[in-house]
């Protein structure tokens, strides 16, 4: 049901609002598309994207911050910080969200409320609930 509606939703990209008509998003280089469609080219510097409303599915290449929840996975090889994910998160960096329906993989450390799946981190874990299995992927000196 969520990600095959195609809704009108802003995507804020460095402080310009653009209304758009989907809800999956990829961050490209320097270039933003939502479901499939460019929406904005030539960035540089430090990016800040914020998308109002639920995403369906998110793929980035470098760090992301989400104002709302991702009804699908969430991949990203830098950080991610959100609120619910109801797939998988991948990320190279850091991982802070609230609930995960699925599980997580992080090059660094992972914060979140519950995660239903296992959970794979580079760094520490800080988690209210986990139910999966976890693995930590450095020592303790």
């Amino acid at each position: 049901m969520f990600g095959r509606k195609k809704s009108n939703n802003n995507i804020v990209i460095n402080g310009r609002s653009i209304t758009v008509s989907g809800n999956n998003i990829s961050i490209i280089n320097d270039k933003v598309y939502v479901d499939g469609e460019l929406v904005e080219k030539n960035l540089t510097g430090n990016v800040t994207i914020s998308f109002e409303g639920d995403l369906a599915r998110l793929s980035a290449e470098g760090n992301v911050s989400i104002s709302g929840n991702v009804r699908g996975s969430a991949i990203s090889k830098g950080y991610i910080s959100c609120e619910n994910v109801c797939g998988d998160i991948k990320a190279g960096g850091s991982v802070n969200c609230g609930d995960v329906s699925g599980n997580v993989q992080a090059g660094g450390s992972v914060t979140c409320e519950v995660v239903e799946g296992d959970i794979d981190a580079g760094g520490s874990i800080n988690c209210r609930e986990a139910r999966g299995g976890i693995t930590r992927r450095y020592k303790d000196h």
